[in-house]
């Protein structure tokens, strides 16, 4: 970790969808920090609030009590646009079907936060091409999304979400729909860019690829219930139930 300010903080955070009897309380209580240059992974059951927890720390939701921090910047003092625009600058997300633009090249894909924030379209997509090079996929800037492979595109979705100066990234369940070897070699590249000072809280329901984090936060119903290295894991697992 190369700073004592965190890059995300959560304090306190409860999220509940509906009211009344129907009322489900995905998050009770969560506080969090990820630093830079730090890998979480976040674990549990299905239903346990991992998915929740990472839109709400990521400005896709809001929470229903408590407090998130990116930065210096706290998102419940953001309306809709604040928060659109914090996620362009700010915040990356990986997502498992990797929410390419068929229409677009990999590079256009990329630059396309860069764009959408009001950069002219050859400076950004110059940053596009620097963030594809990053990820070793240079030669494949001009490529269109159904020509290249699932772990590419997985690695061209983790270029997009780190271009320009977004230092944040979420990653929910980014290897399920590929096949083991590829999705190590999707895992290391999210590695490596946390070791070069981005920060990254990752949900994951695979223990192997939990091993990749520095921390490892176990939920149930919407409690963090452990908290420990990646190096126990399967105590964790174990102990958790």
């Amino acid at each position: 970790m190369t700073s004592t300010q965190p890059t995300l903080r959560l304090i306190d955070v409860h999220r509940t969808h509906g009211t009344g009897e129907a009322a489900v309380h995905a998050l009770r209580g969560v506080s969090l920090e990820v630093h830079p240059g730090e890998l979480v992974a976040v674990m549990g059951p299905s239903g346990s609030g991992k998915s929740t927890l990472l839109n709400v720390a990521g400005g896709l939701d809001r929470p229903t009590q408590g407090r998130v921090i990116i930065g210096d910047t706290d998102l419940t003092d953001l309306d809709a646009h604040g928060l659109a625009k914090l996620r362009r600058r700010r915040v990356g997300f990986v997502f498992q079907d990797y929410n390419l633009i068929p229409s677009l090249t990999a590079a256009e894909n990329v630059a396309l936060p860069l764009e959408l924030d009001g950069e002219r379209a050859r400076p950004a997509r110059r940053r596009a091409r620097e963030a594809l090079g990053l990820m070793g996929l240079m030669d494949l800037a001009d490529r269109y999304p159904d020509a290249m492979s699932g772990g590419q595109q997985q690695r061209v979705a983790i270029a997009r979400a780190l271009v320009g100066t977004r230092r944040l990234v979420m990653a929910d369940e980014p290897t399920g729909a590929l096949d083991s070897h590829t999705g190590e070699e999707v895992l290391r590249v999210l590695r490596q860019r946390c070791d070069e000072g981005a920060s990254g809280l990752l949900v994951t329901h695979e223990a192997r690829h939990a091993g990749w984090a520095d921390r490892v936060i176990f939920l149930r119903d919407g409690v963090v219930v452990d908290t420990t290295g990646s190096d126990r894991v399967e105590q964790l697992l174990e102990t958790a139930g």
